[in-house]
């Protein structure tokens, strides 16, 4: 029986040795990612608290959105959405029209309210003009009153005579009172015709709806064409002259916040422009930490809302920048004595 050959070992030299670099290269780039994001997290929390420590020990801060009132903009009476001249979205002035509703039936109630001045009027005039009548009645009796009491005095005339002519002067002086009586009735009849007229003038006026401030609109309610029932909404804007933002603070802090207090916004987006604030309102109880705060201390659950309102003057000079909801930081003065740090320092 022949020998059986041994096995020959097979090169695994040309299999091996390719698969080492392509691993290897594909390993360092992830490695370097690593250590790139870890130094990238390192300096952020560098960042983020050297920021921390610059910061006063008597001033507070929270972080928040700007907000600003809700206005409805709606109708006073029943009518028809006739016009609409914004959209969502636009920023409108104090005084815009920003819809009109139909007013022809109140137009017709106008006229049929000056014809019933003209008539009012004119009965005014004629009662004047009797008034004028009657004094001279009175005149012209009383006269003749006078000469007769003279001629009973000479017995040219009898007792009778002269008592006519009295009862005649009494009649005309009465008479006057009526029409002067009338006249006063009929100016009260003309009054009352002219306050239905500026009456109608006003719900004339208020059917062209005005954007009572400065603001954007936020929703439009209504379409063109549709029926509103009195106080119907059309649109609803955001009051560009009452803009804050809401934080909450802790307690121990929030024991040092007075009214009216200095502050500081600082928007995410526009990081390096603070905008000049004041303290408007501080919460009487304490309520637990939303979510969506995030506060230095985690042990203080329970908060205090504090509303920062920005000055009226800053939200005029950057209506354009200055919108509600964006997300930043709110810092309230706690120590007047405290100077404000060169980062929240608005710039002139």
């Amino acid at each position: 029986m022949r020998p059986v050959p041994a096995a020959i070992p097979a090169d695994t030299s040309a299999s091996v040795s390719p698969v080492r670099p392509h691993r290897a290269r594909r390993i360092v780039p992830i490695v370097v990612a690593a250590a790139l994001l870890l130094l990238g997290i390192r300096a952020g929390q560098r960042w983020w608290q050297a920021r921390q420590v610059r910061l006063p020990a008597g001033i507070a801060a929270g972080n928040g959105r700007l907000e600003a009132d809700e206005i409805d903009i709606d109708t006073k009476l029943a009518a028809r959405v006739a016009q609409l001249f914004v959209n969502e979205g636009d920023f409108v002035h104090a005084g815009q029209p920003v819809a009109r509703m139909d007013t022809r039936d109140v137009l017709a109630q106008r006229e049929n309210a000056d014809a019933q001045l003209a008539v009012a009027t004119h009965a005014l005039e004629e009662a004047q003009a009797n008034v004028t009548q009657q004094e001279t009645q009175v005149d012209l009796a009383s006269k003749e009153r006078d000469r007769y009491a003279a001629l009973v005095r000479e017995h040219a005339v009898s007792q009778e005579e002269f008592d006519e002519r009295q009862q005649a002067s009494d009649a005309a002086v009465a008479a006057l009172a009526a029409a002067t009586a009338h006249v006063a009735q009929a100016q009260h009849a003309v009054d009352a015709a002219r306050r239905i007229v500026q009456l109608d003038q006003v719900y004339i006026t208020d059917d062209t709806l005005l954007a009572p401030h400065d603001g954007r609109i936020e929703y439009r309610i209504s379409n063109l064409g549709e029926v509103l029932p009195a106080g119907g909404k059309v649109f609803t804007m955001l009051d560009a002259t009452s803009v804050y933002m809401d934080i909450y603070i802790p307690s121990a802090e929030a024991g040092r916040v007075r009214l009216g207090a200095p502050a500081r916004i600082l928007l995410d987006a526009y990081p390096a422009r603070p905008i000049s604030s004041v303290a408007t309102f501080l919460a009487s109880e304490a309520q637990f930490t939303p979510k969506a705060v995030e506060t230095k201390d985690e042990r203080d659950r329970l908060m205090f809302r504090v509303r920062v309102r920005v000055e009226p003057g800053i939200l005029a000079a950057n209506e354009t920048a200055i919108r509600s909801g964006l997300p930043g930081m709110a810092y309230v003065q706690l120590d007047p004595t405290t100077a404000w740090p060169a980062w929240l320092t608005p710039r002139e």
